[in-house]
């Protein structure tokens, strides 16, 4: 069963913007706190914002200023904004539960182009 489904991915060009999803079939206290994570060819995968129920937010210092990650409890969505895209962001984009890590999802593209 597939419980973390990413979408929204694509190509766009530097200065673009997308808006991931994170569809997530787990628990409410999994939800509590949930991440989105990078990971790019050769590279370590990172995270790059967090959430917990109540509205609190991080970001990566990469990301700052240019991310906003967001969620519809009612939908057990999260979400991820992305402006002002950056060639250096190109990876598949993951989210996951921050309390208990489920088995990871497929992931979604993002590729920016400079």
């Amino acid at each position: 069963q597939v419980q973390l489904v990413e979408s929204g991915g694509g190509l766009v060009q530097a200065g673009g913007s997308l808006r991931l999803s994170c569809a997530a079939s787990i628990t409410t206290i999994e939800l509590n706190v949930m991440g989105w994570f990078r990971q790019a060819p050769g590279k370590q995968r990172e995270l790059v914002a967090r959430i917990n129920s109540g509205g609190d937010t991080n970001y990566a210092n990469s990301v700052k200023g240019r991310f906003t990650i967001s969620r519809d409890n009612a939908k057990r969505t999260v979400y991820l904004q992305m402006n002002n895209l950056k060639p250096e962001d190109t990876a598949v984009y993951y989210c996951n539960s921050l309390i208990r890590a489920r088995t990871w999802g497929q992931g979604t593209q993002v590729t920016v182009s400079s």
